[in-house]
């Protein structure tokens, strides 16, 4: 009987070893998920700006409350809401019908 229960329980050490185990490659592999993201968001946002100054006649001139105006003033006016409306509503259905979607760059 003595036997069985020391077996017993070094099976089970050895099964709360392994779940810690699993649980730390568990943490590595999300931090790596968070920091991948991050990189994905980093980039879309460079790009983003990079393709918004390429817009401004003079960024350097223009301060970021400038900018965040001129935004505004777009972002208010009915045909650029329309026009971002009608991207999504092409992209959602790209998206759901699984095809791969294509980048155009000016």
């Amino acid at each position: 009987m003595t036997k069985k229960l020391e077996r017993l329980r070094q099976e089970r050490d050895k099964a709360e070893a392994k779940k810690r185990r699993y649980e730390d490659k568990e943490k590595i592999l999300l931090n790596q998920a968070r920091q991948l993201n991050k990189r994905e968001r980093v980039h879309r946002l460079c790009t983003r700006a990079g393709m918004l100054e390429s817009f401004l006649k003079e960024p350097l001139t223009l301060t970021d409350d400038d900018v965040y105006e001129l935004l505004r003033f777009l972002f208010s006016l009915p045909e650029t809401r329309q026009k971002e409306a009608e991207l999504i509503c092409e992209r959602r259905k790209i998206i759901e019908s699984g095809e791969q979607p294509q980048e155009v760059l000016p």
